[in-house]
């Protein structure tokens, strides 16, 4: 017969057997530990990125360094294609043509964005402040105008402002009034001004609308109990809490005043008298590629351009972060 252990032997085994702990932490399987985890990860990652680098390299930084490749050469009649090192940079800076095109980008600069940005802060303000009636309707009436295509945009207004049949005109003479020539040599940057600012009110509008919805309410509360105004509000709280993407709006309207090119390529067809081939290093870098087939030349203007957006582009952001320091 098989003796069947008293409950004193069985608890003096178990006593001799170790103890089995559980414990909530679950052995890895092999191949499965942290290291494994973060390569797939990072390979997943990779997966995901690579089609845009092609991309990128593809129409980017091959177009990129080809041009560089080509500013460095001159084409003669004898020879063909001579390496010519700087030859079309130095041409370049001693080029009226480039200076008097670069001078009048950078009156644009000085007058248009500034007003712009003042009309694009005046409306996001005004948005965020509730008090306007159909607030969603007056915000995408206000962004329609960056939804229409530049070229389709100039073109309109470019009717607007035509000395014949344009409706300015009809209405100055509706009101027995002198007309004034929109686009004559001396109102045409103006005209251009005006273009530009109806088409990106909105765009920047909405950049800065929607950093101000990110700005806590209680903020405002606060503000208000302390017995703030709606201006003492928005200048003191609402302008400095947007302060990086007014920078953003800032950076591109410099970036988008340099490469000015549609509105006033257009408008040559519509008053070629005073708007020239060279109205803006754009236009001129385009009509010497295109028209006069100095392809060389026209790569060396536009990297001159890059260098100086890029200077200016600079120079403004770092000044800015040097007051936010500083302030």
């Amino acid at each position: 017969m098989t003796a069947i252990p008293s409950r004193s032997d069985a608890a003096t085994t178990g006593a001799a057997r170790p103890a089995r702990v559980r414990t909530g932490a679950r052995t890895a399987a092999p191949g499965r530990g942290p290291t494994n985890i973060r390569s797939a990860q990072t390979r997943a990652a990779w997966i995901l990125v690579i089609p845009f680098l092609v991309v990128f390299a593809a129409f980017f930084i091959v177009p990129l360094v080809y041009s560089a490749y080509l500013s460095l050469f001159t084409s003669q009649l004898v020879g063909g294609e001579v390496f010519s090192g700087l030859t079309n940079y130095v041409r370049a800076l001693q080029d009226p043509s480039f200076w008097g095109g670069l001078g009048r980008v950078a009156l644009f600069l000085f007058v248009q964005v500034p007003i712009m940005l003042a009309a694009s802060i005046f409306f996001a303000l005004a948005l965020d402040s509730g008090r306007i009636r159909g607030g969603k309707i007056v915000r995408l009436l206000i962004f329609v105008p960056y939804a229409v295509p530049s070229v389709v945009a100039t073109l309109m207004w470019g009717y607007l402002y035509g000395n014949d049949f344009g409706l300015i005109t009809q209405l100055f003479h509706a009101l027995h009034l002198t007309a004034p020539s929109l686009l004559s040599a001396h109102n045409v940057l103006g005209s251009t001004m005006n273009i530009v600012c109806w088409e990106f009110i909105g765009y920047n509008m909405i950049v800065l609308y929607a950093a101000l919805r990110s700005v806590p309410n209680e903020i405002y509360e606060a503000a208000e109990i302390d017995g703030a105004g709606q201006w003492r509000v928005a200048w003191s709280i609402k302008l400095p809490a947007i302060r990086q993407a007014l920078l953003l709006t800032v950076i591109f309207s410099i970036i988008g005043s340099f490469q000015l090119f549609n509105e006033p390529n257009l408008l040559f067809n519509i008053a070629p008298n005073a708007i020239g081939t060279d109205f803006t290093p754009n236009l001129y870098a385009y009509n010497i590629a295109f028209r006069n087939q100095e392809i060389n030349y026209a790569a060396a203007i536009a990297f001159l351009l890059g260098i100086i957006i890029m200077i200016v582009s600079f120079v403004v952001q770092t000044s800015i972060n040097r007051k936010e320091r500083l302030g």
